[in-house]
């Protein structure tokens, strides 16, 4: 979301372009990579000022979509996908985690994990990705 923002400013102000890209030959030939920050800044200075307003417009509704997901609790979360890759590794930690406290659901899976591994893994990978 910063980038984006850098992204607007440096499409806005060409001072700041400048300031951000240190060699003015680059800034007047960028490297024809699609990943460059320096590409995509050449890129949107040399668009029309409609296409210039169209695609801040669609910026502003990604983001404004991103938040309103993000309030709904809707967004995607790394998280989640870190704690079944701990769950797998370390059953009891990730029940620990994912709960806040130590619990009845710890306390089991610890059990099931020390008696038997497989039985620990699969009721934390329940415990993760049940509704909570």
């Amino acid at each position: 979301m910063i980038f984006v923002f850098l992204f607007v400013i440096a499409s806005t102000l060409p001072s700041f372009a400048s300031f951000i890209v240190h060699h003015p030959k680059e800034a007047e030939n960028p490297k024809n990579d699609s990943t460059s920050f320096s590409f995509a800044i050449h890129e949107f200075m040399h668009l029309s000022r409609k296409e210039k307003r169209e695609r801040l417009h669609a910026t502003k509704s990604v983001i404004k979509d991103f938040k309103s997901e993000r309030k709904a609790g809707n967004a995607p979360s790394t998280n989640q996908l870190l704690l079944i890759i701990l769950a797998i590794i370390l059953p009891p930690l990730a029940v620990y985690l994912h709960e806040g406290v130590i619990n009845n659901k710890f306390w089991l899976d610890l059990l099931l994990t020390l008696l038997f591994f497989l039985p620990g893994v699969i009721y934390a990978l329940i415990v993760v990705l049940g509704k909570s």
